[in-house]
């Protein structure tokens, strides 16, 4: 195989599972919550399957993955860019799609003196529901 050749995912009963879990939510599901909902079609799926196919979807652009401080990392069922408002109080991770102006992504370059590979906004607060 060339260097140029791009192996295409492979899906085992198991891996189907899970990203078929995160694809249906419209939350952004824990690794716990995943398997919690992976467990109804495949009874006997472990934990470990499941916290290894999630590591298997992100690493091949299949799924995101959103890190919260304090917090476990949850996927996302959005692979483009895209930004998040979380609550506080509750807890709920919302997805936002908003265009970031050229002139901010410059200024955290020239401010942080990073070479971006990514950029994100989080909107942190209250949702309202819990204000």
């Amino acid at each position: 195989m060339s260097a140029t050749d791009v192996r295409k995912p492979i899906l085992t009963k198991q891996r189907r599972a899970v990203f078929d879990v995160i694809q249906s939510s419209v939350d952004h599901l824990s690794a716990g919550e995943v398997f919690d909902r992976a467990k109804e079609t495949l009874p006997g799926i472990s934990f470990a399957t499941v916290y290894n196919a999630l590591r298997y979807l992100k690493e091949n652009g299949m799924i995101g993955e959103v890190s919260l401080s304090g917090g476990p990392a949850r996927f996302d069922r959005i692979t483009t860019r895209h930004d998040h408002a979380i609550c506080e109080a509750c807890g709920k991770l919302v997805d936002m799609k908003l265009e970031i102006p050229g002139s901010l992504l410059k200024s955290a370059i020239d401010v942080s003196g990073f070479k971006p590979r990514s950029f994100e906004l989080t909107l942190w607060g209250t949702c309202s529901q819990c204000v």
